[in-house]
């Protein structure tokens, strides 16, 4: 039997990305083997694989049915990708390579500084093997069941940098965190492993305080590349695998769409969607599918705070999903709890529409004539900057969706 299969073993992978990215860096099929820790043994003796990568939990197991190592791997005690060559099966840790690419984005905060890694599985030992060549001060490990403790943070507030390294905030969890970043007044950078949603609360957090941060996307794309260089025997130039980054940085993220009520979100939302071959969601639509009756008619039952509470629910649904288009209600940017479910995996744009313009029929709050669009725009204007990473004004509908192609493309460097 030929051994020509590759992919990826793990406990839970329906939302990886992995295979996303493999099909940017060749014509080989990939697959996905969810295994029970049972399952291990008789996975590495099957006879029709190449090749695979290895990820939660098992790659400190995995180690047993290999019987070569690369150094990083035998430095690390841990792997991610495994390789059949002849008798052979050798274990690799390209995780050390994607770890560099995501902590050259904070490196500069990194050398000589108090680092605390949070989590204390296989990944941290490649994140503190990581930070010691990048010089680190003092490394910090936290955890559950280690020696310092998660309930004892508050004595290691002196940190000046952090890196989680734990599952928490990963989907289907996502806006969950281990810490309150206000507690850590030296804090000068973030990073975090986890890549599904882009933005973790932690990042979320940092952001908005305005420390630096690194994503676990920037981690994943670049072992994946490290990866197949070793399943081919290739080498990958920096250019190409920053195209790569950039393409999959754009597959994965959801453009949302939010502005005045009646400036055009949902017709623009449907043919973005169309035009680049993507599932668009319409937030009002689906509440309205709750109780089965209109936005006005919520409105009516359930008052202002009663739709509110469903918009909320939804902004947490969809904006766990990936590569759609979101189209908001007007009202969206009211309520502070929306932006971090909507931010985690989008980029948000506002649309800009003269008031004149605006469509007001079936739309509860834009009743009252022009003077009510005024005071609604004058109350929501700040709001909308917020929370948009850009804005784009609808003039003439094809322009408009043009427009936001064209700058969603620059975001994601594509």
């Amino acid at each position: 039997m030929a051994r020509n299969r590759f992919g990826l073993i793990g406990k839970t992978l329906k939302h990886s990305f992995s295979p996303k990215l493999h099909k940017y860096l060749g014509d080989y099929s990939y697959e996905l083997f969810e295994l029970k820790p049972d399952e291990l043994e008789s996975f590495f003796k099957r006879q029709d694989l190449k090749a695979i990568n290895i990820t939660m939990p098992y790659k400190e197991e995995a180690m047993k049915y290999c019987n070569k190592f690369s150094q990083e791997a035998l430095r690390m005690g841990c792997i991610n990708t495994a390789i059949w060559d002849g008798e052979d099966i050798v274990g690799y840790n390209t995780d050390y390579y994607g770890c560099m690419e995501m902590l050259k984005e904070i490196d500069l905060e990194i050398e000589g500084s108090i680092v605390a890694i949070l989590g204390d599985g296989s990944t941290s030992k490649t994140v503190r093997v990581a930070l010691e060549d990048l010089g680190a001060k003092e490394i910090l490990n936290i955890s559950r069941r280690g020696e310092i403790k998660f309930d004892d943070m508050e004595k290691y507030n002196h940190v000046e940098v952090i890196v989680n390294a734990t599952p928490v905030g990963m989907y289907p969890n996502n806006l969950e965190s281990l810490l309150n970043l206000k507690d850590f007044p030296k804090l000068k950078a973030v990073a975090d492993v986890v890549y599904n949603p882009l933005r973790t609360k932690l990042i979320l957090d940092a952001k908005r305080l305005g420390i630096r941060t690194s994503t676990g996307l920037k981690m994943l794309v670049y072992q994946g590349i490290k990866a197949n260089e070793l399943f081919f025997d290739r080498k990958i130039e920096q250019e190409e695998a920053k195209k790569i980054y950039s393409y999959i940085y754009r597959d994965v993220s959801n453009i949302v769409i939010i502005g005045m009520p009646g400036s055009g979100k949902t017709s623009i939302g449907r043919s973005l969607a169309k035009k680049i071959d993507r599932g668009f969601v319409d937030l009002d639509r689906e509440i309205e599918k709750i109780d089965g009756i209109s936005v006005q008619q919520i409105f009516e039952n359930y008052g202002e705070d009663g739709f509110r509470e469903f918009e909320n629910a939804a902004c947490i649904k969809y904006g766990k999903e990936t590569g759609i288009i979101i189209s908001t209600g007007g009202g969206v940017v009211l309520d502070k709890q929306n932006f971090n479910p909507l931010k985690q995996n989008g980029i948000i744009v506002q649309i800009d529409r003269k008031l004149n313009k605006l469509a007001t029929k079936g739309r509860p709050l834009s009743k009252g004539g022009f003077e009510n669009l005024v005071k609604l725009q004058i109350e929501r204007t700040k709001k909308y900057q917020d929370f948009a990473d850009f804005k784009v004004v609808n003039i003439y509908h094809p322009d408009c969706v043009e427009d936001i192609i064209n700058e969603f493309n620059e975001i994601t460097g594509c």
